[in-house]
């Protein structure tokens, strides 16, 4: 018997019970265990450097990512579009806006602005239209009184929960058919992409001055 060739699966098995138990994907029987190794695998083996369009003349990976992110964006406003269609909602930023604040309730307008990653001109905008139809309470900041504080109300609430079902098709339809490690690694490296610039947005360095300084610090 080869008894380095039982501990790797025993290790193995392992790896894979504790792995399920923290996000309950995979059946714990022999085909779960299988479809495990196999995304697992599949995974792995696709960490090789991929081609793309330009590669071999001479196009960057940082102009990939950053296209691909912009692309990515505009697919998700189409379905989240798709999603509010016929509603209540004006714009996919206003649900998206009530979601954040049904997460994060007693928040000032500046914060749930920041939280958007928008500027303060379009984020006010966004709330005043939520604050017109009724769907978000504002109250005097008890800290500062020049500030408002927001809270989504029953009103608001029960026209989040009518187009939630279709919203959440529509952030499935956005992960596409990544497989659940694939989404996970991608969450992880998103994550990390949120981290370096969150600070960064959070100084409000001017628009003109912004890519200089960047560069300066790199």
């Amino acid at each position: 018997m080869n008894y380095h060739l039982v501990k790797d699966l025993i290790d193995l098995s392992y790896e894979f019970e504790k792995s399920n138990s923290e996000k309950d994907v995979y059946p714990e029987t022999i085909e779960g265990f299988k479809k495990w190794i196999s995304d697992t695998s599949k995974t792995n083996s696709e960490r090789k450097e991929p081609h793309w369009e330009g590669k071999n003349s001479g196009r960057s990976p940082e102009s990939v990512i950053a296209t691909a992110i912009v692309h990515m964006n505009r697919f998700g406003k189409n379905y989240f579009k798709s999603a509010i269609s016929g509603s209540d909602f004006s714009t996919q930023e206003d649900a998206i806006y009530l979601i954040v604040l049904k997460f994060n309730p007693n928040i000032s307008k500046m914060d749930l602005i920041k939280k958007n990653v928008h500027e303060k001109p379009v984020g006010m905008q966004i709330i005043n239209r939520l604050i017109a139809k009724r769907w978000i309470d504002q109250t005097d900041s008890e800290i500062d009184k020049r500030s408002k504080i927001l809270n989504v109300n029953e009103k608001g609430l029960q026209a989040l929960d009518s187009v939630m079902p279709k919203i959440r098709q529509a952030t499935d339809v956005v992960s596409g058919d990544l497989t659940h490690p694939e989404k996970i690694e991608l969450i992880r490296l998103l994550d990390k992409l949120h981290t370096f610039h969150q600070p960064i947005y959070n100084k409000n360095i001017p628009n003109e001055n912004l890519l200089d300084k960047m560069v300066k610090e790199q």
